[in-house]
């Protein structure tokens, strides 16, 4: 994933030097495209998320969070403020899993961790994404614009289990079914010949607290947390 990340922003900053290094004036593709007061469009792209954990007391090791790399697709409207700014509306939906491992210090020692199924909880999430982004826009060079995204979302976790009767005791992780995000990132539009192509990236910061807590208060998954936050990160790719 990390050379995958490097290699988009390989092309991103290429493409984008390319066009300042050689600037002199071109055919333009799509010359009025960003004229329209409200185009669409649509995305695919990839996502890496983990948790970050605030604890009630000090722990000698963190609660060990693997990501996997989680899919996103979904639509784009585009509103036109002026030629350097417009509000953009991305819902979609996004796919991914993470495994939590507790680590033995973490817990006491009454608690039997030794096995698997009680130090390890896999995370699916399926979120109903509601991205409201202010892009910033640069001014066009030839067929390239860089930008920038900053904004706001919300989220509905259909796999957050928040209404389960079971919890941990049973082998069931619970999330609210609610998150909030505050989102920044960069990317560059690509104005070819039919359409524009978009890549870019941005990061997510989870507000709030996500973790619905075992009914026992001294629960060793859930005892001593007390906050839980997504935060990753989103590479998508655009077509309008």
């Amino acid at each position: 994933m990390k050379k995958f990340i490097t290699f988009i922003l390989l092309i991103i900053f290429s493409h984008a030097s390319y066009a300042q290094l050689f600037s002199k004036e071109k055919v333009k593709n799509r010359a009025f495209w960003d004229k329209k007061p409200l185009t669409y469009g649509y995305y695919l792209g990839f996502n890496s998320l983990d948790f970050k954990f605030q604890y009630k007391t000090n722990v000698h090791k963190d609660i060990l969070v693997k990501s996997s790399t989680g899919f996103n697709v979904g639509l784009i409207g585009n509103l036109r403020l002026t030629d350097y700014l417009d509000l953009r509306f991305e819902p979609g939906l996004s796919f991914t899993t993470r495994t939590l491992t507790y680590p033995e210090s973490y817990t006491t020692p009454t608690d039997d961790f030794t096995e698997t199924s009680n130090s390890e909880r896999i995370v699916k999430s399926t979120y109903v994404y509601l991205p409201l982004l202010l892009k910033i826009n640069t001014k066009r060079i030839n067929n390239f614009k860089p930008f920038l995204l900053a904004g706001a979302s919300t989220a509905i976790n259909l796999s957050s289990n928040e209404k389960s009767l079971d919890d941990n005791s049973a082998g069931k992780f619970r999330m609210t079914s609610n998150t909030n995000f505050l989102e920044l990132g960069f990317g560059i539009d690509l104005y070819l010949p039919y359409f524009k192509f978009t890549p870019s990236i941005r990061g997510v910061f989870g507000q709030g607290n996500e973790l619905v807590k075992d009914k026992d208060s001294n629960s060793p998954w859930t005892g001593n947390i007390s906050k839980m936050q997504t935060r990753g990160f989103f590479i998508n790719f655009t077509v309008q």
